[in-house]
């Protein structure tokens, strides 16, 4: 499911809008899967809804991130290039949107070089123009599904590797099985950093699961997400963590300084989480 867009107390405003060729707001624009509407805040920042779903929030800062999740994404990301020492690294986001994330990774790292995999042709063109986002090298967005993609990318070729990927409020099979996770490993270089969003309902089982997966292949799993949802009381985006090195040290102190109440899971919830799950073999 995609994220609600809760707000961060205390987001800066702006009095006129970043976006000089925004599309229309307030229309249906149809795009190769469907339909996309605009719809402006006070603040300058733009929603952008995907089949009446919102699917991304870009504000006039392009480091502020409106999702919660991706603010998350972002402080594991910073923790990870951080502690590797690369000062060029390269990214993968599996999904597109209109690229809140790597827009702002961008604009905090401007010598890392990312790909975005986006399967609508029309909305890809669309949100180059309405967000200007950068241009290739630092940002390329190609045009395909994101399992054949990860499939078809070459090993040990990126430093982190990004899944948030919906049809309608899950995501595909194709990407959430062994076999994914076995091609995230791949193409990651040592000590890569793979994160994925997952929207999990209540008694699905579905986080359990994906932990499980992850966990056959890497080894070092984590779970970012707050307590209700961990618990299973409640649907939310959790962001799962995987890497075949320890996670980045210092990611749930980091943590705490979100507006949200949300934690990196303990050792033994992830170990609970684990054995309770099943592996997801497509």
């Amino acid at each position: 499911m995609p994220p609600r867009a809760r707000r961060r107390s205390g987001a800066s405003s702006a009095g006129s809008s970043p976006f000089p060729h925004l599309g229309p707001l307030g229309e249906v624009v149809p795009v190769s899967t469907g339909v996309v509407r605009l719809e402006q805040e006070s603040d300058g920042s733009v929603l952008l809804e995907v089949n009446g779903v919102p699917s991304s929030h870009l504000h006039p800062d392009p480091r502020h991130l409106v999702f919660e999740y991706m603010r998350w994404m972002l402080l594991a990301i910073d923790l990870h290039l951080d502690t590797s020492g690369d000062d060029a690294p390269q990214l993968a986001h599996l999904g597109g949107g209109g690229c809140s994330l790597p827009r702002a990774i961008a604009a905090l790292r401007p010598r890392s070089r990312q790909i975005v995999v986006e399967l609508d042709a029309l909305l890809a063109e669309h949100v180059r123009t309405w967000f200007d986002l950068p241009r290739s090298p630092q940002l390329r967005i190609r045009v395909d599904d994101a399992a054949v993609a990860l499939a078809d990318w070459r090993e040990d070729r990126f430093d982190v590797l990004v899944r948030d990927v919906f049809a309608g409020d899950r995501t595909p099979d194709s990407l959430v099985s062994r076999g994914a996770a076995e091609h995230a490993d791949r193409v990651l270089r040592e000590g890569g950093l793979y994160l994925a969003n997952c929207a999990a309902a209540p008694g699905t089982g579905l986080l359990a699961d994906e932990v499980a997966t992850l966990s056959t292949v890497f080894e070092h799993v984590g779970v970012i997400a707050e307590p209700a949802h961990l618990s299973g009381k409640r649907r939310g985006n959790a962001v799962l963590l995987a890497s075949a090195h320890p996670l980045p040290d210092g990611l749930d102190r980091a943590l705490r300084s979100d507006a949200v109440s949300v934690r990196l899971a303990r050792p033994e919830q992830v170990t609970a989480l684990r054995r309770s799950g099943r592996v997801l073999e497509q």
